[in-house]
């Protein structure tokens, strides 16, 4: 990349972040609107970005953190190895974590080169790229949806795709599309779904050609470059604000199936001066079950906590990831060796992103939340309705540990995947899923002077005759936890045919559960941490919570000091202020004891 000669202006350079940035999120809102799965268009399982010749991230549109970090380690595969190979129309196609840099299999990859003419070459020269990564419904593999984590080597997860041609000089390469088309479940909605992936990178391609037109080439590739020392600039100022020190934080995931193996996660964060290193060392080998997230995605969520710790404006540009500094032993759970399965490896990224806060919260305690719910709840629901395979799954979220100033939010994504829960009447327009409960537990927020987040519930009826069910969930036996004296949230539960059976299923499912046409599939998502010593709660905000249903007064009571009584039965509750006084008294009295 040349060196910048001419003087930055600022408002070109503002101007020109702008315009690519915008171009990123056309590209999503162009996926949303022509994806054909409800993992995509619904659940918003995709991420679209916008890079320079070098395969350098110029912007991301407003998705999935977790992927996006991890765009430049793809691309410069793709760069490596094609070189001289790639010509106008090429479009490209990718999802094995190895051979290609990818995430996972179901995470596929469409990206195309943009040209300009080259009085040195006939075909003109690459000048950026559109990339686009969309979770496709199905990929094939031992279990509907791609997501077995019982899987102990990648060749049981799916359809692996190195780096190919989808398309070679505008035309398709036809003979992959039937490859593809046969070896997944739901041939239409992933076939439908790679079309929208590639409108979405013609519509960048298309508005980055505007963009040289106006503005000149030579000047738009410069302010590329600009932007990403720009960010680094800011990046460095902020860290160079941290407090220097090293900072520790462990973590566990339960581990897989019926008798699960406790899973170490183990963070060391650095912050000398300018510069941030993330290591895992003491963190567990990698695990014969699919929930190993390959080095790029393990930087990516690294990334991503540290972003959201930083008050600047800082572009979501290559040039920020420059200070940070990621390490971990190879073959460890978050650096895996070839064949190890990663189908499932979204709950370790959200517990990278969970243990940097853990760490962080002594470097910067005003700046980070108390423990989440732990990411996304991924069912899978999936049979035949009519002699016709279907496959439902959703990213289920989602709920925020407290922080310094609120209490934590419920019915949010996880920072880790900007992603949304699929609406109740399109689950059952489109499945044969009846949802007969959806809404918050009470109860379900750990204690503190800001609450947790509740804990979110979804029940799910099966109407088609037979079905599996796979289930990725977290944080039952480690529950949520608190900070600076607030209490842990609530486990997390899976059961089936509650009040029937109440058969418990394990929180990480290694075999499929089949069910029945009336049975009934019940996940209860863990609340968030609380923040701060249950007994500074305000007395009236607790009075407020009995009031909308948050809180029972029994729960009230026992974990923050308050008695509120309700008014002959009516359903009007008020506070008993003296009662609440000595109760806390003698909550303080004990705890100083």
């Amino acid at each position: 990349m040349n060196t910048p000669q001419r003087a930055v202006d600022p408002f070109q350079l503002e101007l020109l972040k702008s315009c690519f940035d915008t171009i990123a999120d056309d590209m999503a809102l162009t996926l949303m609107r022509t994806a054909h799965s409800g993992i995509v268009r619904d659940s918003l399982d995709f991420s679209t970005a916008l890079l320079d010749a070098d395969g350098l991230t110029l912007a991301q549109g407003i998705c999935t953190p977790m992927h996006m970090g991890s765009f430049y380690d793809a691309m410069r595969k793709l760069i490596e190895q094609y070189d001289e190979r790639t010509d106008p129309g090429d479009v490209f196609i990718f999802n094995d974590p190895y051979a290609a840099e990818g995430q996972h299999l179901p995470d596929i990859y469409i990206t195309t080169p943009i040209f300009a003419p080259d009085a040195r070459s006939t075909k003109g020269r690459i000048v950026a790229w559109t990339t686009t990564v969309a979770h496709h419904s199905d990929v094939g593999g031992i279990v509907a949806g791609s997501n077995a984590l019982g899987a102990e080597e990648i060749f049981q997860e799916g359809l692996r795709l190195p780096i190919v041609k989808f398309m070679a000089r505008g035309e398709p390469n036809q003979a992959l599309w039937d490859v593809i088309a046969l070896n997944v479940r739901t041939p239409e909605k992933v076939m439908g779904d790679l079309q929208a992936q590639l409108a979405a990178c013609r519509s960048g391609e298309r508005e980055m050609l505007e963009l040289f037109e106006r503005y000149g080439v030579d000047t738009v590739l410069e302010y590329g470059t600009h932007l990403q020392g720009y960010a680094e600039r800011l990046t460095r100022a902020e860290i160079a604000e941290f407090p220097d020190g090293v900072y520790e934080f462990t973590d566990h995931i339960e581990g897989l199936g019926e008798d699960p193996e406790l899973v170490v996660l183990k963070t060391t964060v650095t912050v000398a001066g300018e510069d941030v290193t993330v290591d895992f060392a003491g963190t567990s080998d990698q695990i014969r079950g699919g929930i190993n997230p390959t080095f790029p995605f393990t930087k990516a969520s690294c990334y991503t906590a540290l972003r959201s710790v930083m008050v600047s404006d800082i572009p979501n540009c290559h040039g920020f990831t420059v200070p940070i500094t990621v390490t971990a032993p190879k073959g460890s759970l978050v650096n895996p060796l070839f064949p190890s399965p990663c189908g499932a490896r979204g709950i370790t990224g959200y517990r990278i992103i969970d243990c940097l806060f853990g760490a962080l919260a002594r470097a910067l305690p005003g700046r980070v939340t108390a423990d989440t719910a732990g990411g996304s709840t991924l069912p899978t629901i999936a049979g035949y309705e009519n002699g016709k395979p279907f496959v439902f799954c959703e990213t289920f979220m989602g709920t925020w540990g407290a922080t310094s100033e609120h209490d934590g939010q419920q019915g949010v994504p996880h920072m880790g995947a900007n992603q949304s829960n699929v609406s109740v009447e399109m689950i059952e327009t489109e499945y044969p899923i009846r949802i007969n409960e959806y809404g918050m537990l009470a109860d379900t927020g750990g204690a503190g002077r800001h609450r947790g987040g509740l804990g979110l519930v979804r029940e799910y009826e099966i109407l088609s005759d037979e079905a599996i069910l796979n289930v990725r969930s977290d944080k039952r036996r480690f529950p949520p936890h608190g900070l600076f004296g607030g209490h842990p949230g609530s486990s997390s539960w899976n059961y089936v045919n509650p009040g029937r059976s109440d058969r418990v299923l394990p929180v990480l499912m290694t075999e499929v559960e089949k069910l029945r046409r009336g049975d009934v599939f019940r996940h209860e998502m863990s609340g968030g941490g609380g923040y701060g010593d249950p007994l500074q709660r305000d007395p009236e905000r607790v009075l407020r919570d009995v009031v909308e249903e948050k809180v029972t007064p029994e729960h009230a009571e026992r974990e923050y000091g308050v008695v509120v009584v309700e008014s002959h039965g009516s359903g009007d509750w008020a506070l008993d202020v003296p009662a609440t006084e000595r109760l806390r008294g003698q909550m303080r009295s004990a705890a100083a004891d």
